[in-house]
């Protein structure tokens, strides 16, 4: 196996090449936990992964709870299904909690307070209220409990872990918040050995070919945890070991080598943030521009990153900067130039394309 067939197929699992369905819930569910901390990005992340799905319909399936957006795996924003979003927060919870243990500290937020916010908290939101992190932070105020931004938000992200709370219904442009009981009333409980089949299965199925070193930063779990998850899916998968590392995956994702290879990614795609090493992704030659490849909004080709891209929405249409590391051939350009378009397109916007390209 050469780096371009694991190219092609983490393209094929991530489901980025020639996307056929349009069901969100499937997709999430394919791929576990999709990272979403960048609201407009993670939606993106889906719809570049689906054909049929606008911008607005995501919004309403996640208002509507079809999808929901916690704090899970690594401590992060996560979309996960209700039905995986309590036994995928007890596994990475205590790892979580061990992350956040010096703000928790630092931020005076002990075990006697945290409980009574908790109870605060879920009372305010008993009979299916929504409310916003402001609105939140009056109410812990007006029981004494004093908030600053960063306070409120550990204090907000404790409720989530101890499974009490989870992203409502968005207010206009806000988000609320609504207990996790009415979000996700058939949410299922695994067994610790369970959920790490389960979570290793998700992994490498939707993003393999993989290694060990990935799933372990990816799920955010201990390194014992992750290789007794590895261990317990390991018979289940094609094993092939490339530059010295062992890759899982799943041989009937196989497709043809010639597949459509222009996109546009999100910041915090998990094509890019799924994989603890990205040097397959990034040309050494613009390494000095691409960075670790998580946090630029990327341009790429077969694979690999050739460029960024930043989006701007004015009214009724939205601008699509281009900027190349490398000038493109016109079939590429032309290629990457349409999904621009299919995103404007996902937004309901028309497409306005600014291309920068380098000087040599």
């Amino acid at each position: 196996m050469k780096s371009q067939d694991i190219l092609r197929l983490r393209l094929s699992n991530q489901r980025l090449t020639a996307p056929t369905q349009d069901d969100a819930v499937a997709l999430v569910r394919w791929m576990g936990a999709v990272q979403a901390q960048d609201y407009a990005g993670a939606k993106w992340a889906l719809g570049c992964r689906l054909k049929g799905v606008s911008d607005i319909a995501l919004d309403e399936m996640i208002d509507n709870g079809d999808i929901l957006r916690t704090h899970v795996l690594r401590p992060t924003w996560h979309f996960v299904l209700p039905e995986d979003i309590r036994w995928m927060i007890t596994l990475t919870e205590p790892r979580i909690t061990a992350f956040g243990a010096k703000y928790f500290r630092d931020l005076e937020l002990d075990k006697k307070l945290l409980n009574r916010s908790n109870r605060i908290i879920t009372k305010a939101l008993e009979g299916g209220d929504h409310l916003t992190k402001k609105e939140i932070g009056a109410l812990l105020e007006k029981n004494k409990i004093p908030t600053n931004d960063l306070r409120l938000t550990f204090i907000i992200i404790r409720a989530e872990l101890d499974q009490l709370v989870c992203n409502g219904a968005r207010r206009g442009k806000q988000f609320t918040y609504a207990l996790l009981e009415t979000r996700a009333p058939k949410a299922v409980q695994l067994k610790k050995d369970e959920a790490l089949t389960a979570l290793a299965q998700r992994y490498f199925l939707s993003r393999g070919p993989a290694t060990l070193k990935d799933f372990t930063w990816w799920s955010g779990l201990s390194a014992v945890d992750a290789r007794a998850a590895v261990e317990s899916v390991k018979s289940q998968f094609d094993q092939e070991t490339v530059g010295g590392q062992l890759y899982l995956y799943a041989s009937s994702a196989i497709k043809p080598a010639n597949v459509s290879g222009a996109h546009l990614l999100p910041a915090w795609d998990e094509y890019t943030v799924a994989y603890k090493d990205r040097s397959l992704v990034i040309d050494p030659e613009f390494s000095d521009k691409v960075g670790n490849g998580i946090f630029n909004f990327n341009i790429l080709w077969k694979g690999q990153i050739i460029g960024a891209w930043k989006r701007t929405v004015k009214g009724d249409k939205v601008i699509v900067d281009l900027n190349y590391f490398r000038t493109p051939s016109p079939a590429v350009a032309k290629k990457i130039s349409s999904v621009a378009n299919h995103y404007a397109k996902f937004l309901n916007k028309k497409a306005e394309q600014s291309i920068q390209r380098p000087s040599k």
